[in-house]
């Protein structure tokens, strides 16, 4: 199986089919960090990740090996939901009555337990979408996406260190509204 890395040189020298592969590995996960940057709007996710790989593609020529393709790829993902929430018809708050609940749980639990999970589930984003957005793309990429802080820098073009106080103060507020909640 090629890397990411290899499959996106591929794409540089002409090899379109390469970039099939990457949608495929790719297209779900990033989807999922989209939704929960949008706080729960699928229909603005998928949109949004379709034009991620539109970018990615239009600007191939600048990704550069070694540079892991998945830290540039979220690189773009992050920059398409920074300029939606700066421009001035977007800046509002989503109440948690307008998030889109039933895509937040994978597997189908028993029915009390399915309650208990959605119950949680709804918590924790509506705490989430609280959240200042610099805060937000650090726990997403830290807890959902599973990226090592290195990458998560890499991603959002900040220090390691600046990484590690947007995760502190982010979970620390989300905690605090979390218990808000409760």
């Amino acid at each position: 199986m090629q890397t990411d890395e290899a499959l996106a040189q591929g794409i540089q020298q002409g090899r379109t089919p390469d970039l099939g592969v990457l949608v495929e590995r790719h297209y779900s996960l990033l989807k999922g960090y989209l939704y929960r940057m949008t706080n729960g709007n699928l229909l603005l996710s998928e949109d949004m990740a379709q034009e991620t790989f539109l970018r990615a593609l239009r600007n191939i020529h600048q990704y550069q090996y070694p540079r892991p393709f998945k830290a540039w790829l979220y690189a773009i993902a992050t920059n398409l939901v920074r300029h939606h929430f700066e421009q001035a018809d977007t800046r509002h708050t989503i109440t948690a009555s307008e998030m889109d609940w039933h895509n937040l749980t994978d597997a189908a639990p028993l029915p009390e337990a399915q309650l208990v999970i959605s119950e949680a589930t709804r918590q924790v984003t509506h705490a989430l979408a609280q959240l200042p957005l610099h805060q937000r793309e650090a726990i997403v990429l830290r807890y959902y996406e599973e990226m090592p802080l290195a990458q998560i820098a890499e991603v959002l073009k900040i220090p390691e260190g600046t990484v590690k106080s947007r995760l502190s103060i982010g979970l620390r507020r989300l905690r605090e509204l979390m218990e808000e909640s409760a």
